[in-house]
């Protein structure tokens, strides 16, 4: 695992200890962040909540890139939940611009490193515009086989699981099966994550405890990891200190513990 970093990551320096702790063959297959603290962040330095937001792109190519390195399986961002159109109209056309111009400048990074990109989330409540970027985002690097990237926009776990009931009992019925026949399975196949294995890390920036109606479904057995970190600060060393702190977890799934 070492030698993915070997370009980033000085010998000797704080992040290489870092990395030497990480145990690779107990790696999370699939990490979650609620990217938090970005207004707070900016208010600290008297400047507008969209002046937050920008600084925090720099910590999504941190997390991106590290994940990448890691071969994490897949990694989800929450960047837009269906509760924030209710934030200033400014603050909102800002957030939609800046995604547009992170897609167009980084997507052929995330191409070349055999990233597949995908949406999830209502997305055909966004404008047209942000629809086309992300639309082509996908399409770019649809046949990639590295890493997922989920970014999750105008979404909602609840509303997820709605939908996906919905669409699992269509695929009941046409199928001749019953609705007291529905798995696990079944559902799970008709969730945004389909395909996808479940998250094992969920890191929350900004010490807030709570889960803000995140990926309710696949967070089910994940260990939560808190940081004080704002957004914006979140770098390469805490992706590795959360990951330390997941491999000290007894992770149970329900049944008794080997400590």
């Amino acid at each position: 695992m070492l030698k993915y970093f070997d370009e980033v990551i000085k010998p000797r320096s704080k992040d290489a200890a870092l990395l030497a702790a990480i145990d690779a063959s107990r790696l999370p297959r699939h990490i979650a962040v609620i990217m938090d603290g970005n207004g707070r962040w900016a208010k600290k330095r008297g400047k507008p909540r969209i002046f937050g937001h920008r600084a925090g792109a720099d910590s999504v190519k941190a997390i991106v890139d590290t994940c990448t390195r890691l071969q994490t399986e897949a990694v989800t961002l929450y960047a837009f939940s269906t509760e924030n159109w209710k934030r200033p109209k400014t603050e909102v056309s800002g957030l939609m611009s800046m995604l547009k111009r992170y897609l167009r400048s980084e997507l052929e990074e995330v191409h070349r490193n055999n990233i597949k990109f995908q949406a999830i989330g209502k997305i055909e409540g966004l404008s047209p515009d942000v629809q086309s970027e992300l639309q082509m985002a996908m399409d770019k690097t649809s046949q990639n086989t590295g890493t997922v990237l989920n970014v999750a926009l105008n979404y909602g776990g609840r509303a997820e699981i709605v939908e996906a009931c919905k669409r699992t009992a269509a695929d009941l019925a046409k199928n001749g099966r019953k609705l007291d026949e529905m798995t696990e399975d079944d559902l799970a196949a008709n969730l945004y994550t389909s395909g996808l294995p479940d998250v094992d890390l969920l890191i929350r920036t900004s010490g807030e405890m709570r889960i803000s109606n995140f990926l309710l479904w696949q967070i089910a057995y994940a260990e939560i990891y808190v940081t004080p970190t704002l957004f914006p600060d979140f770098r390469r060393p805490h992706i590795f200190e959360a990951i330390i702190d997941f491999q000290k977890r007894d992770r149970r799934f329900g049944a008794i513990g080997s400590k």
